[in-house]
């Protein structure tokens, strides 16, 4: 599909290449028969603040209460968002999600007692509970899991205190969002035709991918310009963002933010530590990779706006929509017949949306609840990345269909730690196939380097992100002040040791703390990291161990939240408490490198 083709409006798009949103909701009476209960349990909801822990049976009728309506909401705004982005022009589907959310909302505040209330109920009554009433048994480990913050908790009218002035105190990260997102302009600057364009964030990764050094060096410097313009306000508002964190977490008992922000998920964080360790240990690997990229592209120096630009050309193989469908099954046939009948369901089943089309909302994911089916939004065009993006959004989908079918519905969801592996296993094995499919020089050379290129991006650049974060909330809990001076004095250092000496390190990159919006999302970053290197090592382990490696790996995606995340991995085989995986996942990265490097000598 080509960038200048006349979009298709909704209604001209083939059937076969929509969604079928008939299978939730046969008509939008469903839709409000939904709405108008939950609405009609908001009441209800409020009414069991005062008994729901007065005996088993009571907590019992409750907690089925409470499934009953989140079922409900769930299905209902699942429902009006995906209408609402298969053409957000359509003003009747944004009213109908608009109706959705108000709904959502006010039931999320009505039950939004539950959890303070849990914690406050001693463990011995809560046994006598589960021993009072067997069909509670289901629910310990959901209820263990939400009294994990129990120690941390403090009196009510502290508590209150805090939740008071917790949007205040959030305001940091809103001020970034808004001077980033909407106050900021970088101005114009020349495209390869020496024509004046507005730089935007949206365009600046075209700009850095450019073949003309000086396009490339023109908007590097036009975007920097600003954020250094306003190093002092950036500054201001990270240093705040992180005080607030190092706050919260002291006056909740924790030892520090990360603490705080890990052991809610229920990981440890010697995770955290022994991946900086390892990516450190292996930094010598992306110093070989970059000094490859500086001798294909000829250059003479190398700087941080050279980073981005294909030194592959043009990509060798594309594919058609329904060329991709049969290869999937191909690349995914190590994941064994019954992941290959999630596949045909899927596609044969009308869970995609395909084409792009007039209002449709941009890129890709995969959505549903625990009564739908796991659809996925794509905007497909006929290239390589479109197909990783079709494995990779497959992946979450027959991860959400495997953990709804043989979880109930306490436990039918999972972590964000879990979250990205299954999608990046699916990569994986799309690499492997496509690798042993293609075998001419350029295809490989190709696509060699687009999964180094992804591991560069994901698990060395997401490390170094993860570092500065945690270096960030030390400094500021030892009493250094994070001024802009600091901050980019350390950046530019890391950023130094992480690129190696191959690369110049212009001025500009020290500030680049200062345009990352992930570094005030608390410790979220090096989730990106660790999935990549788990999914490499669980792709590597199904393609080489076979049957036992493959039934290990199906009961992660069928696991849900019935154990806690790490525990789920070392089921499937993946120790992330250790560096193996690790390891492993950078051996893949040096084997491949190899390969790229004699290729490219030849």
């Amino acid at each position: 599909m080509s960038t200048d083709k006349k979009l298709l409006t909704r209604d001209e798009v083939p059937e076969q290449l929509t969604w079928d949103l008939t299978m939730i909701y046969p008509s939008e009476e469903g839709f409000e028969k939904d709405l108008a209960f939950v609405k009609e349990s908001v009441g209800e909801i409020e009414s069991w603040k005062e008994k729901a822990f007065q005996s088993a049976t009571n907590l019992l009728t409750f907690l089925e209460k409470q499934e009953e309506v989140e079922k409900a909401i769930s299905t209902a705004y699942v429902y009006s968002h995906l209408k609402s982005d298969q053409d957000t022009s359509n003003n009747d589907n944004q009213i109908l999600n608009q109706r959705a959310v108000t709904v959502y909302t006010e039931i999320s505040t009505a039950l939004s007692w539950f959890e303070p209330a849990l914690l406050t109920v001693s463990d011995a009554t809560l046994e006598e509970f589960y021993q009072a009433e067997p069909k509670l048994e289901m629910y310990r480990t959901h209820l263990s899991t939400l009294r994990i913050r129990k120690d941390h908790v403090l009196p009510a009218e502290q508590e209150s205190l805090l939740v008071q002035a917790s949007e205040a105190l959030g305001g940091y990260r809103k001020t970034f969002s808004l001077l980033n997102n909407a106050d900021l302009t970088f101005g114009k600057v020349k495209n390869e035709e020496g024509k004046e364009v507005e730089l935007t964030h949206g365009n600046y990764s075209t700009f850095l991918e450019s073949s003309d050094v000086e396009v490339r060096r023109g908007a590097f410097k036009a975007m920097y310009k600003k954020y250094i313009e306003l190093k002092n306000t950036f500054a201001n508002t990270l240093g705040n963002n992180i005080k607030v964190a190092n706050f919260n977490a002291k006056a909740h008992k924790y030892s520090s933010a990360r603490d705080a922000a890990m052991s809610v998920n229920q990981v440890p964080e010697e995770v955290y530590d022994t991946l900086v360790d390892v990516v450190n240990e292996k930094l010598p690997l992306l110093h070989r990779y970059i000094a490859l990229q500086k001798k294909a592209l000829n250059l003479d120096e190398m700087h941080m706006y050279d980073m981005y630009v294909p030194i592959t050309g043009n990509a060798p193989i594309s594919f058609t929509y329904d060329e991709a469908v049969k290869e999937t099954y191909k690349a995914l046939a190590p994941l064994g017949e019954d992941y290959a009948k999630i596949l045909k369901e899927g596609f044969e089943g009308r869970w995609i949306d395909v084409c792009e089309n007039e209002g449709k909302r941009s890129g890709a994911y995969s959505s549903g609840t625990y009564t739908t089916k796991p659809y996925i939004l794509l905007n497909w065009h006929d290239d390589l990345s479109n197909f990783f993006t079709l494995v990779h959004e497959f992946g979450h989908s027959a991860h959400s269909y495997l953990t709804r079918k043989n979880q109930p519905y306490v436990y039918g969801s999972y972590s964000i730690f879990l979250a990205e592996i299954a999608s990046t296993t699916n990569e994986n094995l799309l690499t492997e196939y496509l690798l042993e499919t293609y075998t001419d020089k350029e295809s490989q050379k190709y696509i060699l380097n687009s999964y180094l290129n992804r591991v560069k991006s994901t698990i060395f650049r997401q490390t170094q992100f993860a570092e500065f974060e945690h270096m960030m909330h030390q400094a500021d809990q030892n009493g250094t002040p994070l001024t802009q001076a600091f901050l980019a004095e350390q950046y530019g250092e890391l950023n130094a040791r992480y690129y190696g000496e191959e690369v110049i390190q212009d001025e500009e990159i020290a500030y680049e703390w200062a345009r990352i919006p992930h570094f005030y999302m608390g410790y979220y970053v090096y989730q990106y990291a660790t999935g990549m290197a788990a999914a490499s090592a669980l792709a590597k382990r199904i393609l080489n161990e076979g049957p036992e490696a493959l039934e290990d790996y199906l009961g992660y995606l069928s696991a849900g939240l019935s154990e806690a995340p790490i525990e789920v991995m070392k089921k499937a085989g993946v120790d992330m408490t250790k560096p193996d995986y690790l390891y492993d996942a950078l051996e893949t990265f040096e084997e491949r490198l190899e390969k790229l490097e004699a290729l490219m000598a030849e």
